[in-house]
């Protein structure tokens, strides 16, 4: 039925050797239980493959089949909740084996390449349009202890932005609101579709405030900015594009800039370093 990289799943460790061998028979299974035909190559992102398939009645969907964890068991739940307004439309899933039928974009279109003001345009609709509340099984952030983290990797970063942000992100999670949130949206996972022109796929889940989606808009197509100056133009772009609270959300974005320069250090993400780096100096409160 399908082949699968021998490098897929490689971001997942040891622990998905295992379920890796089983996606073969598990695309062999849904397939046949929910009367699919494979219209198309394998496709996979690091956590899942996804295989351009065809209904019984003729209709274009693909079959996801992804890994399961805290971050990606709630897709559906945020998929369901949204009802398919800006994001694809969940055709069927199955919670026990990671199984999603989804409708298909045109996954060779993203907003990664669309003009930045149009991106701009989306994405911040996006974060405007998406209010429905979470439910009570969608998980709430919990800020991490950033100094401890700071002193285990030797402490890179100056001692009191540190403290700054880990004091700020610890009021921010206590007193967020409870929207379903994005936390990964970005241009990428904005695909062109036919049903809208630009349909968000692929949501990691949180329920909090609208305003802690911003950041991953602000280092995703970073190197277009220019400078400190370039940040702060786009984040008040996206603020006023998707009705934020300004204050609020530049805490958050300052926050999860720090929160992220450190996970980069630790991972030795020297690419991705800079620009949260940035990010954190040009909104710092």
């Amino acid at each position: 039925m399908i082949t699968v990289p021998d490098d897929f799943g490689a971001i997942l460790g040891e622990e998905a050797r295992e379920w890796r061998a089983t996606l073969p028979a598990l695309a062999t299974k849904f397939c046949a239980r929910w009367q699919l035909t494979p219209d198309g190559a394998l496709l996979n992102g690091n956590v899942a493959v996804v295989l351009p398939v065809r209904r019984a009645d003729g209709h274009p969907a693909v079959l996801k089949l992804t890994w399961l964890d805290d971050e990606t068991r709630q897709e559906p739940i945020a998929l369901r909740a949204w009802a398919a307004r800006g994001v694809v439309d969940l055709l069927d899933h199955d919670d026990q084996h990671g199984a999603l039928l989804l409708e298909r974009l045109d996954h060779t279109r993203s907003l990664l390449d669309a003009p930045i003001e149009e991106a701009l345009a989306v994405t911040g609709g996006l974060l405007r349009g998406l209010r429905v509340p979470a439910g009570p099984e969608v998980r709430r952030h919990e800020f991490p202890d950033l100094v401890a983290e700071n002193a285990q990797l030797g402490d890179p970063l100056p001692a009191a932005l540190v403290e700054q942000a880990r004091e700020l992100g610890r009021d921010l999670a206590e007193t967020a609101g409870n929207t379903l949130v994005n936390q990964d949206l970005h241009y990428e996972n904005v695909l062109r579709g036919e049903r809208e022109p630009w349909l968000m796929i692929d949501p990691k889940p949180l329920a909090g405030d609208r305003e802690f989606g911003v950041v991953p808009l602000l280092w995703n197509r970073f190197g277009e900015l220019d400078g400190e100056r370039g940040v702060r133009d786009r984040f008040a772009a996206l603020c006023d594009i998707g009705e934020l609270d300004v204050d609020r959300a530049r805490a958050w974005t300052f926050c999860r800039a720090v929160d992220t320069w450190l996970w980069c250090l630790d991972q030795e993400l020297d690419r991705m370093a800079g620009p949260v780096e940035a990010i954190a100096h040009a909104l710092r409160p």
